[in-house]
């Protein structure tokens, strides 16, 4: 499906899109011509630009040919046009992971998010518009937090949604789709590194409400996600996968286990919610089973495809139901080497 495509990843130096591109290095879906990491923070590119060249692993000698070959960097900002032009120009897929992401950093600079999750996404759909560019697919990554958004992260990716879905309306020959997933597992600024800390320092271990519920899917499973929208999603398609969820009061007993640690609960956060979810009930009646994941067919009818109705779900998806048990939530950390004892590298070496 990527054979001989030229790639570009916004936001690369991510830990979704250093596994993202991993990923596409090992040629599991076609060996791109090109990758293009796209990203503002040059310390980063270059610690990935080594990172890359010396990555012990069952597929080293891969990814350092494939590196060799075909890993480029590049510095800019989604936020400026002019740098987006300049990478897209000779792009035929988009991978957009670029995104501010932290739900208290978004609450109180709201703005900044806006431009890197609103207009950053707009740049990329002005470039190839105004300029005509031959891109053919644009997957734009979310979050759970878009659905009936309460805060400023889930507004704008809300938004982004919205931005790349009605693109395919101005843009006819790009394919614009989305994928929107929960947390995920070890990757920065998530609670489990939080949680390790805290054990690490002899706690308390902070807990913002005993019935907060999340989704957690791992590193790989994000990608397997994005993968399956670029090879199945149609025209203003959003992906979501099927994935179970869990209480975070049970994530933070099984990480302490029998030491003498204690729970504090804090209060949730500004712009936090109890549970997450998926899709909304507003979204059911437009959402179908596509095997292993659900997907949201587009908004506007004029995106809407021809042909036979598809089966819709009954109800929202949320976070609230599906939960794993405590024995299954603890095979899970154990499986990924969460727990404290384990040797534990948080952010895209982890699950990677």
């Amino acid at each position: 499906m990527l054979t001989n495509k030229r790639i570009v990843v916004t936001g690369g130096t991510g830990s979704l899109g250093k596994v993202l591109v991993r990923r596409l290095l090992t040629g599991e879906i076609g060996k791109p011509k090109s990758i293009t990491v796209f990203s503002r923070d040059e310390a980063k590119q270059n610690t990935m630009r080594l990172s890359f060249q010396r990555k012990e692993s069952a597929t080293d000698e891969i990814i350092y040919r494939n590196f060799e070959e075909i890993l480029q960097f590049q510095i800019g900002d989604v936020r400026d046009y002019h740098a987006i032009c300049a990478v897209l120009r000779n792009a035929d897929v988009v991978f957009n992971a670029a995104a501010l992401k932290q739900v208290p950093a978004c609450e109180y600079f709201p703005f900044e998010a806006v431009q890197t999750n609103i207009i950053g996404p707009e740049n990329i759909v002005r470039a190839i518009r105004e300029n005509k560019l031959p891109v053919e697919t644009v997957i734009g990554v979310s979050t759970d937090k878009a659905c009936k958004p309460v805060n400023v992260m889930g507004m704008t990716k809300a938004i982004q949604e919205r931005v790349f879905i009605h693109a395919n309306m101005d843009c006819p020959n790009t394919r614009f789709i989305c994928v929107r997933y929960g947390n995920v597992l070890a990757s920065r600024g998530s609670v489990i590194p939080l949680f390790h800390d805290q054990i690490r320092n002899g706690g308390p271990i902070t807990i913002t409400t005993t019935d907060m519920t999340r989704f957690l899917l791992s590193l790989d499973k994000a990608v397997d996600t994005i993968f399956a929208a670029f090879a199945k999603a149609k025209r203003g398609e959003t992906y979501i996968p099927r994935v179970p969820s869990a209480r975070m009061i049970d994530v933070a007993d099984i990480l302490i286990d029998n030491r003498p640690i204690k729970t504090v609960v804090t209060g949730i956060r500004p712009g936090e919610k109890i549970h997450e979810i998926l899709v909304s009930e507003e979204e059911a009646h437009r959402t179908v089973e596509r095997g292993d994941y659900l997907a949201i067919l587009p908004i506007l009818p004029e995106l809407k495809s021809p042909g036979a109705v598809e089966k819709t779900i009954t109800g929202e998806y949320s976070s609230a139901d599906n939960l794993f048990s405590k024995s299954e939530l603890a095979k899970l950390l154990k499986k990924y080497k969460l727990l404290v004892e384990d040797r534990t590298v948080f952010e895209e070496d982890v699950l990677a």
